[in-house]
This record gives structure tokens, sequence and C-alpha cells, in this order.
């Protein structure tokens, strides 16, 4: 119904922003990492998704269109509702959940808040085939060396939103070592 929206930030929420369009500001959620970019006043180009329901009417909006997409995969997994797809895609990029997928790998899945390990099992039974072929092998032996360095950040006290933005700092042409990745990951909270 609403495909994409574009305006001006009028206000930034908890978990949305209010995007000023012809004079109406109309509430959107967006991941977290949106949000934290997010200024007033700036101009913003989002697709969106509509979900209606009996008491309300909300707009999910995405910086890119294949994000969208994995929110309307997501929806379409038993026990998963909007806002929950939205957690999943604040935790994890969309390269990161196709992996996870792809390789069969729950625990990646259920380190984000909200995913049990039995909501893990039905998204990967839900997307099998869904999400697109493997891509370049070279980013399967990164899933299990980053899961790694995953696990020792938020043991060393970062949430799981904040570990997985380190790890997509690193740079594609890093070692695949655990400590090569770990210090660079590191390195993005104190720089």
């Amino acid at each position: 119904m609403i495909a994409s929206i574009h305006g001006e930030i009028g206000g930034i929420n908890e978990d949305s922003l209010v995007i000023v369009v012809g004079g109406i500001g109309i509430r959107v959620y967006v991941t977290h990492q949106m949000r934290a970019q997010a200024r007033v006043g700036d101009r913003l180009f989002l697709h969106t998704h509509l979900v209606v329901r009996e008491d309300a009417l909300n707009l999910y909006g995405f910086e890119l269109e294949r994000e969208r997409d994995f929110f309307n995969l997501l929806l379409g997994v038993n026990g998963i509702g909007p806002r929950l797809a939205m957690n999943i895609l604040s935790t994890l990029t969309v390269d990161a959940i196709r992996r996870a997928v792809l390789g069969e790998q729950a625990e990646i899945l259920s380190r984000v808040p909200g995913v049990g390990r039995k909501t893990a099992q039905k998204i990967l039974l839900s997307l099998q085939g869904k999400v697109g072929e493997a891509g370049p092998l070279e980013f399967f032996p990164a899933l299990e060396v980053d899961a790694q360095v995953l696990e020792a950040l938020t043991a060393l006290g970062y949430s799981v939103v904040e570990a997985q933005t380190a790890l997509q700092s690193i740079p594609r042409d890093t070692p695949l070592d655990v400590e090569s990745r770990l210090r660079l990951a590191l390195q993005y909270f104190g720089g």
C-alpha cells in the first residue's frame, strides 16, 4: 500500500522516526542503527512496509529494499511479529541472516534478544530456499570466526547490536583468524 516515503526527519523517538511529508508527520519504525544515525532536519528516503492491525496502522522503514524484503520474509515465520522482525534486523545484517540460514546456524539467530532456540530453528526452516543462493565461498569460513568474535565481544560486556556493528566495520580483506578480527572490532569501540 505505501511502498516508500521521502521526507524530512521531524522527530526521533525511542523506536521510530517522525518523517514530515507535505506538512504531515508520519511515524516510521526503523532499525536501531538508522535511528542512531538520524538527525532532525535531514532528508530521508525509506522503503516501507505497512502493517495493518485491528487497532493500528504501523509503518516500518528500511534504507535498502532487500532489508524490507527480509522483513517480509521474517513476518512469514510463525510467531514472528513486526517488532521482533525489526529487532532481528537491528541486530543482524541481511547478509548475516542469509549466511546463518544457508549455513543452518541457529546459534547466530538465537543471539538476538527475544529469539530463543526454538524460534531460531523456525526461522531457519521457514527461510530455507527463500534467501537466495550461497555467495562466494570465502564468506562461509568468516561466519564461524565472526560468531566467535561476536561471542567474545558480548562476553566483554558489549550488546549484540554493538558487537554486530563492530563486526561490520572489519575490512573484508582481514585474515580469518579470531585474534585479528577481534582486535579490529575492539578498535572500532576505541576510535
